[in-house]
């Protein structure tokens, strides 16, 4: 009786230990870094949208803003050209930076630096046709040494000769460099929106 009690413990111990690390690993898994974050907060339209893809995409728009945050604050370097192709949006983004960054120095701001950019993202869709690419809208939340603020920002990202590069992006929000610059209330939809010439020469 006394060997038959020993072996249903046992079998229960097993049994439960079992379950804990599974569940260990479920845990493990899900707060594993920023790409699990994206894959369970975002959404996407594309079941087949491939975990590698997704977090391609996501990495490169968390890089940018990173950099980009702690250059328009810090002053530090933004090699543009590491994530965008297109010279028009070049030109853009680097007026964008040296702009935010002179326009918070001349008003003695750049004292209270960056010191981290958190992220996560919103949405994640794959749009395909004939330029198919990505969507991603991305929280921020910069912290910096006094105080810290929250943006988000649409990105387009696109798979060219497989080099993942931006294509277009346009942070939101009342006084932002993109609204004042772009207009308001942008639906950014369009990968191809850098190639048109009269809307660039709006923007120089």
């Amino acid at each position: 009786m006394m060997k038959y009690t020993y072996l249903v413990l046992l079998l229960i111990t097993m049994w439960l230990t079992s379950a804990c690390e599974q569940s260990d690993r479920s845990k493990d898994k899900g707060g594993h870094g920023d790409s699990a974050s994206l894959i369970g907060r975002g959404t996407t339209n594309n079941p087949s949208l491939s975990t590698l893809d997704t977090e391609k995409a996501y990495e490169l728009c968390a890089e940018v803003l990173s950099g980009y945050y702690k250059a328009i604050w810090n002053g530090l370097e933004f090699d543009v050209s590491r994530y965008i192709d297109n010279p028009n949006l070049k030109l853009y983004t680097e007026k964008k930076i040296r702009s935010q960054y002179n326009l918070f120095r001349k008003n003695n701001l750049t004292y209270n630096q960056v010191r981290e950019v958190k992220m996560e993202a919103e949405k994640v869709d794959y749009i395909e046709g004939e330029q198919s690419f990505y969507y991603l809208k991305m929280n921020a939340r910069i912290i910096k040494d006094v105080g810290e603020y929250a943006e988000s920002t649409e990105f387009l990202v696109q798979d060219l000769k497989g080099k993942v590069v931006i294509v277009d992006w346009y942070t939101s929000g009342k006084d932002s460099y993109d609204s004042i610059m772009r207009g308001k209330s942008q639906v950014i939809n369009n990968p191809a929106i850098w190639e048109n010439s009269e809307r660039v020469d709006k923007l120089k």
